[in-house]
Order: structure tokens, then C-alpha cells, then sequence
């Protein structure tokens, strides 16, 4: 997850997995294997910001060429 994120050090990555854990939008999930595994997913709770980062991405498709204008 960290190599699709340019620039992020481990302890942001860890700090901001940690925010969303609290704030109840991401699972961890730890695997008692070996090496211990741990994944992430979206809580249900998560899945309620869908709308708003769809309209998001429509108002970007739609301003793309005035926002990216100098």
C-alpha cells in the first residue's frame, strides 16, 4: 500500500491508517501467520463517503480544464 502512495514515510503511512481506524473507516485486519499478515478494508460506515467522492469526481471531469489553466 505504501509503494502506491509517492513520497509517504512509514510512520505517516502508520499514522494515517491509525486516523482512519478511529474514525471507523477502515478495518485492520490481522492474520496469525507467519510472517503476521495485516490488510486493511472499508467499513460500511466508509462505503456512506461513495456520493460524495463520485460528485467530486464529476466536478473535476467537468472544471479539469479551468482548474489545470495558468
Amino acid at each position: 500500500m505504501q509503494d502506491s502512495i509517492p513520497g509517504i514515510t512509514p510512520k505517516a503511512m502508520a499514522k494515517e491508517l491509525k486516523d482512519l481506524e478511529q474514525h471507523k473507516l477502515i478495518q485492520r485486519i490481522v492474520t496469525n501467520d507467519y510472517p503476521v499478515k495485516i490488510t486493511y478494508r472499508w467499513t460500511p460506515y466508509a462505503n456512506t463517503l461513495i456520493p460524495i467522492i463520485d460528485a467530486l469526481k464529476e466536478w473535476e471531469i467537468k472544471h479539469r480544464q479551468e482548474v489545470l489553466k495558468k
